[in-house]
């Protein structure tokens, strides 16, 4: 069964494996993470109550949460844990298994679409190519949306990026890309295990 605009959707019961360096059963709750966050006043679930329904098993309320991608990696939550859990890592690693499940929301699509576009380019060229990013997710969000005003809705910046020549038509490609994809083979090999 494959969900096309999230990708495909696995029949496994629900479990989200964290990577051994994140240990969701020391959080005591104390609520530094929360109390941080910059978006947290934008999350349906704050923070600490994230990292709770890991640590009980409540992955259906976790993966299906706005709060896990409202999360913009700042490591603000994770900096201040008394207890050194990776708060930031726990969203990072419920993100993936929201996805993995076919449980993120389709209005979440954009978000995954930018950052699958953006890897993508880094991984090809070494280096971001601007225009070509651009150019890819706006078609990607319209074909999977439809939505037409998406297109032209940053068609203003252009001039100005232009201006401070921030914006190249043809930007060139990175001289040793083999560094780069060694480090996505790397990221990869570790995300497997």
């Amino acid at each position: 069964m494959e969900n096309q605009a999230l990708g495909p959707v696995t029949s496994e019961p629900l479990r989200v494996h964290f990577p051994d360096h994140i240990q969701v059963v020391d959080c005591y709750q104390c609520g530094k993470c929360t109390a941080g966050c910059p978006v947290a006043a934008h999350m349906d679930v704050a923070p600490n109550q994230v990292v709770r329904l890991a640590q009980i098993g409540e992955w259906e309320k976790a993966l299906r949460s706005r709060a896990i991608w409202e999360c913009v990696g700042c490591q603000t939550c994770s900096t201040r844990c008394p207890k050194a859990v990776d708060c930031a890592g726990v969203m990072d690693a419920l993100r993936e298994a929201s996805l993995a499940h076919g449980m993120a929301a389709s209005e979440r699509l954009p978000v995954v679409s930018f950052q699958e576009i953006f890897l993508e380019n880094i991984r090809r060229n070494g280096r971001l190519n601007e225009l070509e990013l651009i150019g890819r997710f706006k078609v990607d969000v319209l074909v999977h949306t439809g939505r037409i005003p998406f297109l032209f809705k940053d068609a203003s910046l252009a001039p100005k990026l232009g201006k401070r020549k921030k914006l190249h038509f043809a930007p060139g490609k990175a001289r040793d890309r083999g560094v780069v994809e060694r480090i996505f083979e790397r990221c990869s090999s570790e995300r497997k295990r």
